[in-house]
């Protein structure tokens, strides 16, 4: 599948919460979560080489309205309502419309 629509987000998590808010991003990709989804065909989590509590999440999805749909849905909801209580302040979202790239499966 090809993304046709996507997004970064950077979530600063409060102090030393940032392993914690990566443990629970990465639960996205457990099956029946939004990041397993076959209409996510990237789902990148990341942390800031000088702050471990800046976390960034880069997602591609096959529309705009597969990700809307699939985070419509309870298993996103739940997941979005556990990452807030984490969070320092809100999350900095920029939209993408994917061109071309590469994008590979990373495992901790």
């Amino acid at each position: 599948m090809i993304a046709a629509y996507g997004f970064s987000a950077t979530l600063t998590a409060k102090p030393t919460l940032g392993d914690r808010l990566i443990d629970l991003l990465l639960t996205g990709l457990n099956e029946g979560s939004p990041g397993a989804s076959e209409h996510c065909v990237v789902y990148l989590v990341s942390r800031s080489a000088s702050d471990p509590d800046v976390v960034h999440v880069a997602e591609g999805w096959t529309s705009e309205d597969d990700h809307h749909r699939i985070f419509a849905g309870d298993a996103a909801q739940a997941l979005v309502a556990q990452i807030g209580p984490l969070l320092a302040r809100e999350p900095e979202y920029t939209d993408h419309v994917p061109v071309g790239g590469k994008a590979a499966l990373v495992t901790p």
